[in-house]
């Protein structure tokens, strides 16, 4: 780490007073804080990096340390997913995951190492976090998510990113977000390429219109084996590290409100040409979360 001398530690941390921290956030009246401890001195020190951005800032940090979020799936997009976050310091952290690490996992799960082998990944990846950041309380849920649970789940959590390999899952979660109101990160892997978009259903637009459903996107899922496993088709072990740490950007952005979200946005990546582009998208009056022919 980078030195910093008597003075700039001083003014730093005069800058984020307690007082003054409390104060900032009780003017934005953001809903993840309703509770939750100050910063101490350690996390001052270890979350510098951010605290100097002035879109993050002590009231950003805040936040991050009070937010709580969902991960969908330990795999290739949760491991970069996970670290950043922990990293980032998210207060609280969820894993769900029913599956065990093999050695196969290895070659992008990189969270993970050989003595993890068999072990279940939600609980391999909360031993993860608590060694790269104690400050991070972890729930590990060593099940699979579907839209009997999804909901009740999902309440917990102030934000959800979801990153498994199951389509019924991303249906069974997005579905519950919008329920729940609750933005959700949503990313997705290919052999060479991946795709991320961040859902807040639940919400408007600045023209007035409802924001777009998983399901204005995506209004039904492939027939069951139309779309090859990572194990049939494989992936290129770096890609999902590229789409899970952008998936963490998006949470931090959820969060702390920097910057402008993939709302309506679909980011695409094609490592075979190192080409990144986003596809606009919009709501669907037909859809059936928040379309004109659902039910108030």
């Amino acid at each position: 780490m980078t030195w910093l001398g008597g003075a700039a530690k001083l003014a730093m941390r005069s800058t984020l007073s307690q007082a003054r921290q409390r104060d900032a956030i009780a003017e934005e009246g953001h809903p993840v804080l309703s509770c939750g401890m100050m910063l101490n001195d350690d996390e001052i020190e270890r979350y510098a990096r951010h605290i100097v951005l002035p879109e993050i800032g002590g009231p950003g940090q805040q936040k991050l340390k009070n937010a709580r979020v969902l991960v969908v799936g330990a795999g290739g997009l949760g491991a970069p997913l996970i670290q950043y976050l922990a990293a980032a310091g998210i207060g609280k952290i969820g894993i769900v995951d029913d599956d065990v690490v093999s050695l196969s996992n290895l070659q992008r799960q990189t969270i993970f190492t050989t003595d993890d082998i068999g072990k279940r990944k939600a609980v391999a990846a909360a031993n993860f976090i608590r060694r790269l950041n104690p400050n991070v309380v972890v729930e590990e849920h060593v099940t699979r998510i579907d839209p009997h649970n999804a909901r009740a789940m999902i309440a917990f959590y102030d934000v959800v990113a979801e990153g498994s390999d199951s389509f019924a899952t991303r249906y069974a979660v997005s579905d519950a977000c919008f329920h729940e109101h609750r933005p959700v990160v949503m990313g997705a892997l290919g052999r060479f390429d991946g795709s991320l978009t961040t859902i807040r259903a639940h919400e408007t637009g600045p023209d007035g219109r409802p924001n777009p459903t998983w399901r204005c996107l995506f209004p039904d899922a492939p027939p069951p084996g139309a779309i090859p496993t990572c194990a049939e088709a494989g992936v290129l072990g770096a890609l999902p590290g590229i789409i899970g740490s952008l998936m963490a950007l998006e949470v931090v952005r959820a969060v702390t409100g920097f910057g402008e979200p993939l709302v309506g946005k679909l980011l695409l990546v094609d490592s075979l040409t190192m080409r990144f582009e986003t596809l606009r998208y919009g709501w669907d009056e037909t859809n059936p979360l928040n379309g004109t022919n659902v039910a108030a």
